[in-house]
């Protein structure tokens, strides 16, 4: 007969303990953050494919000159929202075809160390922060004639951090592919002189029946002086008192304007 004790142990169950590991469970990320990358990666390409076509007009601008402006076009637009017509005065004149005393005007009233920087005058853009900072706003420009004429050709009138930044970059491709007699010539022939005037020519002939390679000094620093901007603060017929005073201050500035001899 068996042990009591033996039938006891075989009436148990036997059991067995097993020990399980379980690998923690990793955390989602945040849904928030997946759309995140996905629309700033969408934002580059859209925006790389797009400067591409910038890149590639400012190559053309070597050969070709421009048929339009993001200017004209944005005055055009203006214009026609209000129900006006759209005035547009622009021909077309090579830069040994504009008078020396213009090019000294614009380079003394805009840009008078173009020859000797890159694209960027870093000691206006300096001067221009601490204007700013002691104002408490932001409002005093430092842009070279490199840099208004990306802006010009390009790019919208605001004053956005991330058009500031797009300009930057034109501008510095600018400075790269093209000479600076070509900017020169360029800005000369496109910026705005006026209400639907564009370029020396234009200009020229709307307040001095004159051609842009027969203008004097004195025409020429008067030009000059209503660059900033022609149609309001510097307009002549609304505000020839300031516009005279800068046109004085330009004509002494113009004496100490040097451009070089392959240029002028």
């Amino acid at each position: 007969m068996l042990d009591s004790s033996l039938q006891a142990d075989h009436s148990q169950p036997v059991t067995r303990s097993k020990t399980t590991q379980t690998s923690p469970r990793r955390k989602p990320k945040p849904r928030w953050r997946r759309w995140f990358w996905i629309i700033a990666g969408s934002l580059t390409v859209i925006f790389l494919i797009y400067h591409a076509t910038v890149l590639y007009r400012v190559v053309r601008l070597k050969t070709n000159n421009p048929t339009t402006t993001a200017l004209i076009e944005d005055r055009a637009s203006e214009a026609k929202s209000q129900g006006k017509p759209v005035r547009q005065e622009q021909t077309w004149v090579p830069y040994n075809k504009i008078s020396t005393s213009v090019i000294r005007a614009v380079l003394a009233g805009e840009d008078s160390r173009f020859f000797d920087h890159e694209g960027f005058d870093w000691e206006e853009i300096q001067k221009a922060l601490e204007k700013d900072w002691e104002e408490k706003r932001f409002q005093r420009g430092a842009s070279t004639i490199s840099q208004q004429l990306a802006k010009n050709l390009f790019l919208s009138t605001s004053k956005n951090p991330l058009r500031k930044l797009h300009e930057a970059l034109i501008t510095w491709e600018m400075e790269k592919i093209l000479t600076k007699r070509r900017i020169l010539e360029l800005y000369l022939n496109v910026i705005e002189w006026g209400d639907g005037i564009y370029g020396v020519e234009a200009a020229a002939r709307n307040y001095f029946e004159s051609s842009a390679g027969s203008l004097g000094p004195d025409q020429a620093a008067f030009l000059s002086a209503i660059i900033p901007n022609p149609r309001e603060t510097y307009n002549p017929e609304k505000h020839r008192a300031r516009v005279d005073r800068r046109k004085n201050l330009i004509e002494r500035l113009m004496r100490h304007v040097v451009i070089p001899k392959d240029l002028s």
